[in-house]
This record gives C-alpha cells, sequence and structure tokens, in this order.
C-alpha cells in the first residue's frame, strides 16, 4: 500500500484527528521553539490534519502557512478544519516539493518525515526551499534509541525509515543543513497507571511504559539552512 492509500483510509476512518491528540503533548513544547515572527512563511510537512499550520498562525502570527500532505483525503480534511485565509493545503510529494528556491522561513514536521521514500531526498528538498537562516524542525518518536517503538512497522503497510540521533544530524549535515539543536521531549502528560494495574494490553510493565514516554518521548532536531 502506498502512503497515499494508507493515510487516505486513516482520514476517511477520522484517525487524522486522533494523531493531533497523541501528538500535541509533545508538538505544543517542540512548536513553542519555533523562531517564527510575524508574517514570515510556515510549511507544514506532512501535515495531517493541519494542527502544527493552525496553531502556528495562531500563536505566532506567520503571514502564510502551508500544509502539504501526501495523502489527498488528508489535506481536504485539514482545509474543512479551519476558514483561515493565510492557511492553505497542497498534495505534493516529499521529494519534490512545489515550492521555489529560498521561499520558505520555516519548516515543520511531526511523525511524518520517516514515510519519506528517500529521506535523504526531502532534506535536500527542505535545504532547497528554506531562505538562509530559516529552520527546520524535525519532531519524530519513531526513532533507533526509542526501543519502544521499533515494532511500528508491522503495524503499517508503508515502509518507515528508522534512524538513530546521530543519523539525523548525519543527514541534515550531508542536506546543506547546519544541526543547531537536537534533543527528547518527554511526554508528561500520558497517564501512566500505578504498577500493580501492569501488566496491560500494551506495556509488560510499569518501567517500560515510564520509559517511552517520560525518556524517550519525541525526538526533536533542528536544522538551519546555510
Amino acid at each position: 500500500m502506498s502512503v497515499r492509500e494508507e493515510f487516505d483510509a486513516w482520514a476517511a476512518d477520522g484517525r487524522d484527528k486522533g494523531m493531533e491528540t497523541r501528538h500535541w503533548h509533545t508538538a505544543k513544547h517542540a512548536l513553542a521553539r519555533m523562531p517564527v515572527e510575524a508574517g514570515q512563511t510556515v510549511l507544514d510537512l506532512g501535515c495531517g490534519s493541519g494542527y502544527a499550520g493552525r496553531a502556528i498562525r495562531e500563536t505566532k502570527n506567520a503571514g502564510t502557512v502551508y500544509g502539504l500532505d501526501g495523502a489527498p483525503e488528508m489535506a481536504h480534511n485539514a482545509a474543512s478544519y479551519t476558514d483561515d485565509s493565510q492557511v492553505g493545503y497542497v498534495i505534493g510529494d516529499f521529494g519534490s516539493l512545489p515550492f521555489e528556491t529560498n521561499s520558505i522561513d520555516h519548516v515543520w514536521t511531526m511523525e511524518a518525515f520517516y514515510y519519506a521514500a528517500n529521506p535523504h531526498e526531502t532534506l535536500e528538498e527542505v535545504a532547497r526551499i528554506l531562505r538562509p537562516g530559516g529552520t527546520f524542525y524535525c519532531a519524530v518518536n519513531y526513532y533507533e534509541e526509542n526501543v519502544h517503538s521499533h515494532d511500528w512497522q508491522d503495524n503499517i503497510s508503508v515502509e518507515m525509515t528508522r534512524w538513530s540521533r546521530d543519523e539525523y544530524r548525519e543527514a541534515f549535515r550531508a542536506a546543506g543543513l547546519y544541526v543547531a539543536e537536537q534533543d527528547t521531549i518527554p511526554d508528561r502528560e500520558t497517564e501512566i497507571p500505578d504498577a500493580e494495574a501492569f501488566p496491560t494490553d500494551n506495556w509488560e510493565s510499569r518501567e517500560a511504559m515510564v520509559e517511552r514516554y517520560r525518556t524517550f518521548g519525541t525526538l526533536l532536531t533542528v536544522g538551519v539552512a546555510h
């Protein structure tokens, strides 16, 4: 199944809004760090329901926010969730972004980058469209050090790229992006039951669940265009 087919199905089932619920615990902290100034142009890459782009408009007064998704139904749903004329949605491929060189001030992506067919090509495209000094905020929960994410590939038909922290930094640099920051953002809001509640359907022990959410959380890598 292609990325388009997979996530069109998610959108048709209403699972796009569920993505926002799950991701917001850490996404809001990463979004707050973005140095977006009033009037600037932002791309939400793999936008899903479009929640991140809307938040950037509302909190940072960005000039124009584009949401790009490879699944038409995702983009269609996202457009229906806002009446803001400064927020627009496009259907596109991560390997060939439909934007002019040096035309975007900041790029955001959350839990979408690892679906790129060629992640190195995607990074090169991000570097191309960013203006000098522009930033790329790349947030993922699926990464090598997060051992609790490794079985996610078994639950989806789309091929996923599982990089380590070092591999993210190396790939950013190879694409011409200076790595300004990399850290993990813990999820402190997901409720973790008391030890006597374990094992659960999803967790063998409380310690494993604590590690997944409070220690590994979301890996954020920030690149800056030269």
